[in-house]
């Protein structure tokens, strides 16, 4: 019989950033469920469709193969991962997911420009006309040559982005300053670093460059025009500090923040354009229908819809879970609206935690007052993009022309489709 320590040693195997220790790593433990070593839960109705890997940024650090894994052992309904800006990741859930046997989908976010609403923040707080997008139902990190030029766009873009935080911010840290080749880089599996692998590496700089508590607390106190007494009680929380970090220097306000440039960003239906090339489904992001760009939802789903959506993606964590019963009421409202003005129009809807920050959940509540109504349909979008995961490949995706020929309303194909997996195992 193993204990749980043995088993704790072949899960950290899933953390590591050689791709070959992570596949030994799911091989072992498959064959302990096969064998019954490791019994796990009983299979629920749990799924979380936006999980983050480490090749862009996980709260927990979490790999493509650990969220399998965590998916399996949690007996969760279904389980997806999303990205910032790549694809690296696809390949090895799908693989992990399919010897676990599990429900698996992949999707890529970035943020793109949308022209028609320039004038307005849409759910990119502060920044007019930039809005996050999705892609969702990716089966290959591998994309056709037409959209070879796309995909390393938005991974260039990027990485230019970050290089240029480090740029601004590193004047004003002096003497914690960092290389970004040799300090940044490195925490990640595959380059592609985002503002918090920044923020990672320079409270790790600060402790070498800094060794002395009280003057690395003083250090931090001045640059984050912060009271010493709030930084020595945080000096040596990663999570607290590094969020400080970031809040004072790379957002609104801070030195290492600048006012994005549209034209550094693609336009929506190129980046449509580009998820269909790769046989996948663009998502509409929503953040809170507080914004003047999602202030009236029917009219924000009907633009995107126009340009080739088909799903909606919502994280629910951030539209009810608030103490302030005045602010929840409002939040819980305008989660109703999207919600209804989806359904109106058989918008698959995928929810989510993120997990691209600690402290995040793994699954959100389903059973709270705001969710419930909701949880079947939830289910439901669930399981049609990973019947299209599995189709798509066939030739018959959820947008593929043989799914337009076959069904006469998108109803019919959504119950089709959800249904899909179900009527296999019958």
């Amino acid at each position: 019989m193993l204990f749980q320590e043995e088993i704790t040693k072949f899960e950290q195997g899933l953390y590591d950033f050689d791709p070959k220790i992570r596949k030994n790593a799911i091989l072992e433990l498959e064959e302990l469920v096969k064998s019954g070593e490791i019994q796990p839960k009983t299979a629920n109705k749990d799924l979380n469709l936006h999980c983050h890997t480490f090749y862009s940024y996980n709260g927990y650090g979490y790999s493509p193969s650990y969220l399998a894994w965590l998916g399996k052992k949690d007996g969760m309904f279904a389980l997806g991962i999303v990205d910032f800006d790549v694809l690296d990741g696809v390949d090895e859930f799908l693989a992990a997911c399919e010897r676990l046997g599990i429900r698996g989908v992949c999707g890529l976010e970035t943020r793109v420009f949308i022209p028609e609403l320039a004038e307005h923040e849409i759910n990119s707080p502060g920044e007019p006309g930039i809005s996050y997008h999705m892609g969702i139902g990716f089966t290959s990190c591998e994309v056709p040559e037409t959209a070879k030029d796309f995909l390393k766009l938005m991974r260039d873009q990027a990485a230019a982005r970050t290089r240029g935080i480090v740029e601004r911010v590193n004047p004003f840290l002096a003497p914690v300053e960092l290389d970004y080749a040799t300090d940044v880089v490195p925490l990640t599996p595959a380059g592609n670093a985002t503002e918090r692998h920044v923020c990672q590496a320079y409270y790790e700089k600060a402790v070498k460059v800094i060794p002395d508590a009280a003057k690395r607390a003083e250090f931090w106190a001045e640059k984050l025009e912060t009271p010493i007494e709030k930084i020595t009680a945080i000096l040596d929380d990663p999570v607290e500090l590094q969020g400080l970090i970031r809040k004072k220097t790379m957002k609104s306000g801070g030195v290492g923040y600048v006012k994005p440039d549209p034209a550094a960003f693609p336009l929506l239906k190129d980046m449509n354009k580009f998820v269909l090339e790769c046989g996948a489904i663009p998502v509409i992001t929503w953040l809170n229908g507080e914004s003047g760009g999602e202030a009236a939802p029917d009219k924000l789903v009907e633009l995107h819809i126009a340009q080739g959506a088909a799903a909606l993606n919502i994280i629910p964590d951030r539209n009810w879970n608030f103490s302030d019963p005045e602010e929840r009421k409002r939040k819980v409202h305008e989660l109703n609206r999207i919600i209804a003005a989806a359904k109106a129009r058989d918008l698959p809807i995928i929810v989510g935690t993120e997990m691209n920050a600690p402290g995040q959940k793994h699954v959100d509540d389903f059973g709270c007052d705001a969710l419930a109504p909701y949880h079947q349909d939830f289910i439901d979008g669930a399981a049609i993009i990973s019947a299209h995961t599995i189709l798509q490949p066939q030739g018959k995706g959820y947008l593929s022309k043989w799914a337009a020929e076959k069904f006469d309303t998108v109803a019919e194909k959504n119950k089709w489709f959800a249904a899909y997996q179900d009527s296999i195992l019958d």
